[in-house]
């Protein structure tokens, strides 16, 4: 059983207390004001009601583009600010040095220190990438109600409705948007699905297609939303995606693609060029949802097959990067240096994309687009590997319930080959 030392990150006040075996009060419920049935009673939340979107490429989704702020984002930044003037957050984000890193990506590099300092070492499971839910460790509905921004729904009529004050139906177990109290960059938020199912650290199809409609709710092309699987730098093993703003375009999403498949639902798939990481990218589509399931689909088969993963969801909802990884696993094997060691930069999606988050003085100093480099090339598969994985992810598609065909492009830009159905072996050749 591989598992690694690594520094917990700390995204709830009450993480570290429920780690150390703080015990709570006898009586007047855990006296945390939590989401469990302890202080739940005639609790109320804001309840953002957004509009279902059906089409990624036609009318329904709006331009992703600087534009007036969206009542989504002044409703994020404006309990977010609440919460910091509360005291809430371990640290202020930003006080932290941020620059881009010179070079052809632009990488950027964040000096934050507070991250992990005074942070608690655990061991950490890494070759497991599905593992069941534990109640006894921490998980969301432990966090106190204040760091709880809102209820995040569909709306029952079509239309964005705003809620202030409504109850928490637990038996309906709502989405909801808390506080990330060790935040990376201004207006870091969780997205927790269906909190009250306690759902393993694993995509589902709703889960994801909710990510999806929260990237397209907040209209903005610097608001993206992450996810990290287990094995890949998740640190709660509870559902859910991390989002926030960052000003500049990640250098991921600078990355030259090659189209590599063209599904019969409109989603293009092309896989990433000139990039330290192999990844796939998925955009456009007939709908949100087709979207949503294609790659959803792809997530479920690298969980079945134990393969971690971390996901990018960009251009707002218009674009999503899945990139399958293996640092941990080589950090278990002993097959990082310590020079890449020494920097205790654990690459999760943010540092996969580009937004390099350092924890000494000296790796700020001295970051280039090199060491950059250097450390996400570590994180990626080989080629071959890539392969092999990126196979059994078109064998999934090709065998779902969807039915799906595809084509595969020798170039971009060349005539398709004949389009071949659902479970054709020729189907699992990549170009």
């Amino acid at each position: 059983m591989l598992s690694i030392k690594r520094v917990a990150t700390v995204v709830s006040n009450f993480q570290k207390e429920e780690e150390a075996g703080v015990a709570a009060p006898p009586s007047g419920g855990c006296g945390r004001n939590c989401l469990k049935s302890c202080c739940i009673q005639e609790a109320k939340l804001p309840l953002y009601a957004f509009k279902k979107v059906e089409k990624v490429g036609g009318k329904d989704l709006p331009l992703c583009k600087e534009q007036p702020v969206t009542f989504l984002d002044s409703l994020i930044l404006g309990e977010w600010e609440d919460r910091m003037q509360r005291g809430l957050f371990r640290y202020d984000v930003t006080t932290c040095e941020t620059k881009v890193i010179p070079g052809e990506y632009g990488f950027i590099a964040q000096l934050n220190e507070g991250r992990h300092l005074k942070k608690r070492p655990t061991e950490f499971q890494v070759d497991k990438v599905l593992q069941p839910f534990d109640e006894s460790k921490f998980n969301f509905t432990k966090v106190g109600q204040e760091e709880i921004l809102f209820q995040f729904e569909a709306s029952s009529d079509g239309e964005v409705q705003f809620f202030p004050n409504v109850p928490i139906d637990v038996e309906n177990s709502p989405s909801v948007v808390a506080i990330n109290v060790s935040p990376i960059e201004y207006g870091h938020v969780l997205l927790i699905p269906r909190i009250f199912e306690c759902l393993p650290q694993r995509i589902d199809h709703a889960s994801f297609l909710l990510a999806l409609h929260m990237a397209v709710e907040a209209g903005n092309p610097y608001f993206r939303l992450g996810y990290n699987s287990l094995g890949a730098f998740a640190t709660i093993n509870h559902l859910h995606f991390q989002a926030y703003y960052l000003a500049v375009p990640f250098p991921i999403e600078k990355a030259p693609t090659k189209k590599i498949a063209k599904l019969n639902l409109g989603v293009k798939i092309s896989k990433l060029l000139n990039y330290p990481i192999r990844g796939l990218v998925f955009e456009g589509s007939h709908s949100l949802e087709d979207l949503a399931n294609t790659v959803s689909d792809a997530c479920i088969c690298l969980q079945r097959n134990n393969i971690p993963y971390n996901v990018l969801i960009s251009d707002c909802g218009r674009q999503v990067f899945l990139i399958p990884q293996c640092y941990a696993e080589k950090q278990a094997l002993g097959e990082v240096s310590a020079e890449l060691l020494d920097t205790q930069v654990n690459p999760a999606v943010w540092e996969i994309s580009g937004h390099m988050v350092l924890k000494r003085r000296k790796d700020y100093d001295e970051a280039s687009e090199a060491n950059a480099w250097r450390l996400l090339a570590e994180v990626s598969l080989s080629e071959e590997r890539f392969q092999e994985v990126c196979s059994l992810i078109f064998q999934a598609m090709t065998s779902s319930e969807l039915e799906v065909k595809c084509q595969y492009l020798e170039e971009a830009g060349s005539s398709p080959s004949p389009t071949m159905v659902a479970g054709s072996q020729e189907c699992l050749v990549l170009q």
